[in-house]
C-alpha cells in the first residue's frame, strides 16, 4: 500500500469551485479527504507535501490526440503518453485517423493496446475513422475510405479494437452505416459514437436512433452544411450540436482562434453550457511547412495543402487559450479539460474531478496554467 500523503498550502479546484486554503489527503493512491487545511487533521505518519500555493486540479483527460513532442500516439504511444503526462495529461486516448487504410489501422490498434499494458495514462482509443465524410478534414484528398461501408473492412477492425476503443467518429450521411454501428455496439456495448467530419442534417443524425452520437468531434471544424432554399441558412452537425442538450461538443481552442473563432467559442459555451463542452488538443505530428499568412502562429500544424491539420498544443495551453478566448476562469477550464471528457467516455467515476474515492490524479499549475507538477495515483511523475 502507498504511504498516506497530505497536500497542503493548495488552491484545490473542485467541481463546485476553488478551496483557496485547501488540503487533500491521499491513501493508497486515492483521494481520502478534501477540504480546508485548518479543518483536516494531518494523519499520523503522513508525508506532507507543500503545494506552494499552486492550483491543484484534476489531471487533464485528453480524449482526442494524435501525437506530440515528435511522437505519434499510434506508432509511439508510450513516448507520446509520457510527453503529454509532463504537461498534465493523466488520461489519454490515442487517436488514429482516416488517412490510414485497413491494414494500417489494424497494425496501430494492436500497437496501442500492447503499449497500454505498461502505460498507466493510456486509457483507450478514439477512432477518428474510418466512416467519416471524405470531403472534410486535413489531407482530405488522401482519405482511402471513399467507397462503401463493407463488413470485410470493419469486422476485423472492430474485433481487434474490442472494448479498448472508447469512441468511433462517424458521419451519419454515409450510406449503409447502420450495420457497422450495430456491430461496433455488439462487440463493445459501452462504445460511444461521435459526430465527425460530416455535413449531416439534424434529421439524418436523429435517424440513427439509439446509435445517435454522444459527442461532436471538434465542433465547428471539418463540418459542412448542404444548401437549402435560397437565402436560408443551411443546418448541419454544428447546429444539431448547439440544439441537442445531451451531446458533448469538443473544442479546439488555439491561441489565435483559427480552428474556432473566439466569438464562436463564446457562442458554444453559451448554447451548450459548461457541462457539455470538452477541450481537446487534437495535437498532431506533422513536418509540413507553415503557410506564410500563419507564420505568427506557434500552436498549429498544417497539411500538405496548407490547410489546418490539428495543433501543437498540450492541454495546459488549451486551458490558457480558452480562458483568453471566452473569459472563463480556472475552475471552468478544468471542468472542460478534465471533468467533462472523463464523464463523456464513461470514466467519470474514476478520474476527472477531485472527489473522495477517485484516483489521486492531479496537476499543479499557476494562475497562467504553467505546470508545476503532476501526480498519478498519488505519485509525482515529473
Amino acid at each position: 500500500m502507498n504511504k498516506i500523503k497530505m497536500i497542503k498550502n493548495a488552491q484545490v479546484v473542485t467541481e463546485n469551485g476553488i478551496i483557496w486554503d485547501g488540503a487533500i489527503v491521499i491513501s493508497d493512491g486515492k483521494i481520502a479527504q478534501i477540504g480546508r487545511e485548518r479543518e483536516i487533521e494531518t494523519p499520523v505518519g503522513a508525508e506532507v507535501i507543500d503545494a506552494g500555493g499552486a492550483y491543484v486540479g484534476p489531471g487533464f483527460v485528453d480524449i482526442h490526440v494524435h501525437g506530440g513532442g515528435g511522437y505519434s500516439t499510434c506508432y509511439e504511444p508510450k513516448k507520446a503518453a509520457e510527453f503529454f503526462l509532463a504537461h498534465g495529461t493523466t488520461s489519454i486516448l490515442a487517436t488514429p485517423d482516416y488517412h490510414m487504410n485497413r491494414e494500417t489501422l489494424l497494425e496501430v490498434t494492436k500497437n496501442i493496446k500492447a503499449a497500454a499494458t505498461d502505460t498507466e495514462t493510456l486509457k483507450g482509443i478514439y477512432m477518428e475513422c474510418p466512416y467519416t465524410n471524405p470531403r472534410y478534414g486535413s489531407h482530405a484528398d488522401l482519405n482511402p475510405w471513399r467507397y462503401g461501408v463493407l463488413p470485410k473492412d470493419y469486422i476485423p477492425l472492430v474485433d481487434e479494437a474490442g472494448d479498448f476503443v472508447k469512441v468511433w467518429s462517424i458521419a451519419p450521411e454515409r450510406i449503409d452505416l447502420i450495420p457497422f454501428l450495430e456491430y461496433a455496439r455488439k462487440v463493445n456495448p459501452d462504445v460511444i459514437f461521435a459526430l465527425g467530419h460530416s455535413e449531416a442534417t439534424p434529421m439524418e443524425i436523429r435517424a440513427l436512433g439509439k446509435y445517435r452520437p454522444k459527442i461532436q468531434t471538434h465542433s465547428m471544424n471539418a463540418t459542412g452544411r448542404r444548401p437549402v432554399y435560397g437565402g436560408t441558412r443551411a443546418y448541419g452537425p454544428d447546429e444539431y450540436t448547439f440544439k441537442e442538450i445531451d451531446i458533448y461538443a469538443e473544442l479546439i481552442s488555439d491561441s489565435c482562434g483559427i480552428h474556432v473563432h473566439p466569438e464562436m467559442q463564446q457562442l458554444l459555451l453559451h448554447t451548450k453550457g459548461l457541462d457539455r463542452v470538452i477541450l481537446i488538443t487534437d495535437s498532431t505530428v506533422h513536418e509540413n511547412p507553415t503557410p506564410e499568412k500563419y507564420k505568427h502562429v506557434t500552436d498549429l500544424n498544417f497539411d500538405h495543402n496548407g490547410g489546418i491539420a490539428g495543433s501543437k498544443m498540450t492541454m495546459e495551453l488549451a486551458c490558457r487559450n480558452v480562458m483568453s478566448n471566452t473569459n472563463c476562469g480556472i475552475a471552468q477550464a478544468f471542468k472542460m479539460a478534465s471533468t467533462n471528457p472523463a464523464r463523456a467516455i464513461g470514466m467519470g467515476d474514476e478520474v476527472g474531478s477531485i472527489e473522495v474515492g477517485k484516483q489521486a490524479d492531479f496537476v499543479f499549475v499557476d494562475d497562467k496554467f504553467a505546470v508545476k507538477n503532476v501526480m498519478v495515483r498519488g505519485k509525482f511523475r515529473i
